[in-house]
């Protein structure tokens, strides 16, 4: 039996998909939130949030991601980043899948990936959990209730939990399974309730779809001063590093927190929300996101409260730390109505350094820039991934490895093009450890990272006098008003110089092994800028 607003002429039996239950086509947030309370799949909290939790699966699974190796995607597909699974398994998978489903109630949201109309993707999202369906509601891009009657899907996701994979059986690693079928235009997700799947699928696929456009697909959040959309600033990052945190600044407009594309028109926001982390979440740090754990429908995804007066406890971590809370974009006041922006004025590579080495603030020459983006070094932070629960130092190129189907070399290019076509600062920011390695150093402070952003979006921080750092060979600020000149020059924020010296040399070893792989296939002066 069908319920809601759809394409008479797209249904899901008329993609194949027959033989289930309710089909819930395009409910609303209300309408959505309260069937997975009648379901059970979680609870109202406060203010008329949602709380779920996800089981064992309480972050991204990326070594169980596949990609089907079929002919139009062979010989463009990193496959040493991406595993690839036999056609013939993925046949097998979805059959198997399908008939699961049959006599089930499903939920089916049709969205947008992209704001800007020129470059969206249009997606349908099946779900076996109601709330799911609720999350990518927020996280997607919601279409008029008028162009509904004529949705068609350009890619269908598939996302049933209660589906375990059999490695024997379909080719994978495990029960849980993400495969994407580009020839299908079909992704299916089993064997996880972590709703992040959905929405770095749909990343995934953008980030294929869109290089042969000539648009930049990008791990980043954007704003722009308020009333200046010209004045755009994209910061990349991977998870943990602060790109939500940091985008969302009450003086700047929002165009989005995690994933745009940079087309001949400028910055769009690839989402209609909002997934930020929520550990130690403060209202005098961050009272914007801080307010929305208490607004109406925003899922909040793991995190410990109180069963009586339903209180949030944004300091226990024993369920993860990647405790998050998902919400549309408008609940943040400064949201851009269109999620739109110029081109980057800046460009701000976030990364959390759990070596110590790194000073809060760095300017990048273009080259640098792209040596930067290629090695894409952050520290894994604790439950972002399954089996981390500490910081891991990593490389993640592009800052964004796990969402990057195409070779990074042609994203590096695409930026490169980018930049000397519209101009833009480069600065490396380090949100990590200061004064010691992780384990004997202290996480950056937060006041300070932001008053060097703030200089750095207002032009001032060029202005300063700049050091050549004698590791990585970048210039750095060596006095900038409102933060602590000793906190710029991290050799002395620890105690023994001798030993940060030994750690900045096995950093630089590290960034020089690991790029050692892309120096065949980049420019002379990026393998200049390599190391300072």
């Amino acid at each position: 039996m069908d319920h809601g607003t759809v394409n008479p002429a797209m249904k899901l039996e008329d993609q194949g998909i027959t033989g289930l239950g309710a089909v819930h086509y395009n409910q609303s947030a209300p309408d959505l939130q309260a069937a997975a309370v009648a379901n059970g799949e979680g609870i109202d909290g406060k203010g008329g949030t949602f709380l779920v939790t996800t089981g064992k699966h309480t972050g991204r699974s990326p070594k169980d991601k596949f990609v089907m190796r079929t002919p139009d995607v062979v010989d463009s597909i990193w496959w040493d980043n991406n595993p690839p699974l036999d056609p013939a398994d993925f046949d097998v998978l979805h059959a198997d899948m399908l008939a699961h489903l049959q006599g089930r109630t499903v939920y089916v949201q049709d969205l947008y990936g992209g704001a800007d109309p020129a470059y969206r993707l249009d997606v349908r999202v099946v779900t076996e959990l109601a709330w799911h369906g609720l999350f990518i509601r927020h996280l997607l891009r919601r279409p008029a209730q008028e162009e509904l009657a004529s949705f068609v899907p350009g890619f269908t996701i598939i996302n049933v939990p209660s589906f375990k994979a059999d490695p024997a059986r379909h080719g994978c690693r495990s029960e849980t399974i993400i495969a994407l079928n580009f020839a299908k235009k079909i992704i299916l997700i089993g064997g996880t309730e972590y709703a992040g799947e959905n929405k770095k699928s749909v990343f995934t696929l953008l980030n294929y779809l869109l290089p042969e456009k000539g648009i930049m697909p990008m791990h980043c959040s954007a704003n722009h001063a308020k009333g200046n959309p010209v004045d755009t600033a994209v910061f990349f990052g991977l998870s943990g590093t602060g790109k939500t945190t940091l985008s969302a600044d009450p003086a700047r407009t929002l165009i989005g927190d995690d994933e745009h594309g940079w087309s001949d028109r400028g910055v769009f926001n690839f989402e209609g929300g909002c997934y930020a982390k929520t550990i130690n979440l403060r209202a005098e740090a961050e009272p914007e996101i801080y307010a929305t754990c208490t607004m109406p429908h925003t899922v909040i995804e793991n995190m410990v409260h109180d069963p009586e007066t339903l209180e949030l406890d944004f300091d226990d971590a024993s369920l993860t730390a990647n405790m998050r809370c998902a919400y549309p974009l408008d609940y943040i006041s400064n949201a851009s109505e269109t999620s739109l922006g110029g081109h980057p004025k800046n460009i701000i590579m976030l990364t959390c350094d759990a070596f110590g080495v790194l000073p809060p603030i760095s300017r990048l020459t273009p080259a640098q820039a792209m040596y930067h983006f290629l090695s894409g070094f952050t520290s894994k932070v604790a439950g972002t991934e399954r089996g981390v629960t500490e910081p891991e130092p990593t490389f993640s190129t592009c800052f964004g490895a796990p969402f990057m189907p195409r070779r990074p070399e042609v994203y590096g290019k695409l930026l490169q093009e980018k930049i000397a076509s519209h101009g833009a600062t480069c600065w490396l920011v380090n949100t990590g450890w200061t004064g010691g390695a992780y384990g004997t150093g202290s996480r950056m402070p937060i006041k300070a990272t932001r008053a060097l952003l703030t200089a750095a979006l207002d032009g001032s921080l060029s202005e300063s006098t700049f050091r050549k750092d004698p590791n990585f060979g970048f210039d750095v600020p060596v006095s900038v008003e409102g933060v602590d000149d000793t906190l710029l020059n991290p050799r002395l924020t620890w105690s023994s110089a001798e030993a940060y010296d030994a750690q900045a040399r096995k950093l630089v070893q590290m960034f020089s092994d690991n790029f050692a792989k892309y120096v065949p296939y980049i420019d002379d002066d990026v393998k200049a800028a390599a190391i300072g």
